[in-house]
């Protein structure tokens, strides 16, 4: 059964509500196959419903960005919509959430870090980042236990406003050896490969968000390679 097929079979069961409160285990079982992977998709969509409502009325601008982020499996667009309505109702409860998902992940920060870029994109989507924003994005990265470094590769990632943005998404000092930088990005090709969230039974939406991370990283590495004239790898 699709991972959405186990969403709207919950949600018929339960009522859309009582769904979205479940607290799901970190790791599936026999007798609940897939829950890790609803309550990723479950979580995600709640988190960056609650980031659009946080700074007052949900735009469309925010929406467009939410669903670049978290990009919906071909036919289940309604079904995502559903949850993403209820959720946005207000921004509290962010906590409860934030706290599942981090759960399902304690051992894969990059995950998480994902997340948080794609937070990011949907704060940013209708202006600069405000007050209340910051916040939201401060409190969601400690709940999940983010080191200050994926923080602000996230940020990078997400605004690309920072200096020396690739040495940031590469997680390096802007004076490091040509050969810590590669050493810099082959460690974040490996953390941040597709196969690995495959291999954890992620969604379809997670492996998504890990393509575009990987291409983000060989395109800073490209880059720092470009300015040093250094040859391909």
């Amino acid at each position: 059964m699709r991972i959405w097929d186990k969403i709207v079979e919950g949600m018929n069961g339960l009522g859309i509500a009582e769904l979205l409160g479940l607290s799901m285990p970190p790791v599936d079982d026999g007798g609940h196959p897939g829950l890790r992977q609803i309550g990723f998709t479950i979580g995600v969509i709640a988190l960056g419903a609650k980031m659009a409502r946080v700074d007052g009325d949900v735009s469309e601008l925010e929406v467009a960005a939410f669903r670049e982020f978290f990009q919906v499996p071909p036919g289940e667009e309604a079904n995502v919509q559903r949850f993403f309505d209820l959720a946005k109702r207000d921004a509290g409860g962010f906590e409860t959430y934030a706290r599942q998902v981090a759960a399902l992940f304690p051992d894969a920060p990059e995950v998480l870090e994902n997340v948080i870029e794609g937070l990011f994109s949907i704060a940013r989507a209708d202006g600069e980042i405000d007050a209340a924003e910051a916040d939201y994005l401060a409190k969601v990265a400690r709940i999940f236990g983010l080191e200050s470094s994926r923080f602000e590769r996230a940020k990078a990632a997400a605004l690309g406003v920072m200096e020396c943005e690739p040495c940031v998404i590469l997680g390096i000092d802007p004076i490091a050896t040509d050969e810590q930088i590669r050493e810099a990005w082959l460690r974040q090709v490996r953390a941040n490969h597709p196969d690995r969230l495959i291999a954890q039974g992620l969604p379809e939406e997670a492996i998504a968000m890990a393509n575009r991370k990987l291409a983000l990283i060989n395109d800073a590495y490209d880059r720092l390679r470009r300015q040093r004239g250094l040859v391909a790898a």
